[in-house]
């Protein structure tokens, strides 16, 4: 093989590094007719595409923003709803207790209204049976002191003056004893 080089590089013509001059000018001819079906067809539509996803991009970056934006307004408005909530909530809360407040006021005068009648009412009956057990002991005293003055006098105390007198006589006398004997 060495030898086939050898005769070739001696003849001059041949250089192996360098193409011959119709291939160049059959590379140039289809180089520039592939440029130019490049830069004519395919490149436009590359360029078209990555316009097309640069606008893409660039409006996605702007919706996001945008939904960025609306979002934290969104929130910023969910903050004061929570917030104007929060303090109607508390406002709800003082005026419930202000509200049970009275209401257990209210309640406790009316049970001490209730309790101040019951006791009234009770007082009065306590007086009315006590007025009522006095005069019927009264009146067995009386009888009792009637029958004891008879049984003593051994005279009859039918008439109804005469036993009245007794009567109030005894009962003065007995009240005399226990008031000296109380003092």
């Amino acid at each position: 093989m060495a030898s086939t080089a050898a005769v070739l590089v001696a003849a001059g013509d041949f250089n192996p590094l360098l193409p011959k001059t119709a291939e160049i000018i059959v590379g140039i001819v289809a180089f520039g007719l592939l440029y130019y079906l490049l830069s004519k067809f395919v490149f436009p539509m590359f360029e078209k595409a990555y316009a097309e996803r640069t606008a893409a991009i660039e409006g996605g970056i702007a919706k996001a923003e945008a939904a960025q934006a609306e979002a934290n307004a969104a929130l910023e408005q969910y903050k004061a709803q929570l917030a104007e909530a929060r303090a109607e909530a508390a406002h709800i809360r003082d005026e419930a207790r202000e509200q049970g407040k009275a209401i257990v006021d209210e309640l406790t005068a009316e049970a001490r209204d209730t309790a101040a009648r019951i006791t009234a009412h009770g007082e009065e009956q306590l007086v009315a049976e006590r007025q009522q057990v006095v005069t019927q002991l009264r009146g067995e005293i009386g009888r009792l002191a009637v029958e004891l003055a008879e049984r003593v006098v051994g005279e009859s105390l039918a008439d109804e003056e005469r036993q009245r007198r007794v009567v109030d006589r005894f009962l003065a006398e007995l009240e005399q004893s226990q008031n000296g004997t109380s003092a």
